[in-house]
């Protein structure tokens, strides 16, 4: 019994990585449809984002299995709650994938008032907190998934940074208000990206003790 158990925590490994990398993909497509104001790449987003929603569903119904079919001792019951908090985060973020493509969309066409290049790096750096917090998930990795919390600052500045930049271009030429807007939606969705990615590296704390070995 145990041993199908077993299986079936190493079966949720996996489709959290998958769900992982769905997301990953949808995050560098955001960034790559929002630079090269590519309509296309930006519709694939969304049409991924059903998919994403039903790899959520797969995992929870993975989750609800693991605790019907065997009573969980309490590390296992740590890592399944766990898992299931931060499949909500990743549907989230890919959500807010989903968010940049349509604003993407409706700024088709325009040309940009201000160089990407720090959204552009907020991007990355969300990118990678949400690579290492599910790294730190199946690697049982306390260290990384404090590494991630910590990164969070870095994102928060880039954001601050942004939007100072933003307001002082609408005050000094107020009808680029609209697309300025829409620029500071879009680092507004990266930055609750790395906030999901901190809730992510949070639910991996959870599900650890402070050695970094699952709870007993």
């Amino acid at each position: 019994m145990r041993t199908k158990f077993d299986e079936q925590l190493f079966q949720l490994n996996q489709e959290m990585m998958h769900m992982g990398t769905m997301i990953e993909e949808a995050i560098q497509k955001a960034i790559e449809a929002l630079v090269k104001q590519d309509v296309e790449i930006a519709k694939t987003i969304l049409n991924g984002d059903e998919e994403v929603d039903r790899e959520q569903k797969r995992i929870e119904n993975i989750c609800f299995n693991l605790l019907m079919q065997q009573q969980p001792v309490a590390k296992d019951l740590r890592v399944i709650s766990a898992a299931m908090k931060m499949v909500t985060d990743m549907e989230r973020i890919g959500d807010h994938a989903a968010d940049i493509a349509e604003v993407t969309i409706m700024m088709a066409g325009q040309p940009y008032i201000e160089k990407l290049d720090l959204i552009n790096q907020m991007a990355s750096e969300t990118t990678m907190m949400l690579i290492k917090s599910i790294e730190a998930y199946v690697e049982k990795d306390m260290e990384k998934a404090q590494a991630v919390i910590s990164h969070d600052d870095v994102v928060d500045d880039l954001f601050n940074r942004v939007k100072q930049k933003l307001i002082q271009m609408i005050h000094k030429n107020p009808e680029d208000g609209e697309q300025a807007t829409d620029l500071l939606l879009v680092a507004k969705y990266f930055e609750r990206i790395g906030d999901h990615a901190t809730n992510i590296a949070e639910w991996v704390i959870f599900s650890l003790d402070r050695t970094g070995m699952v709870q007993v």
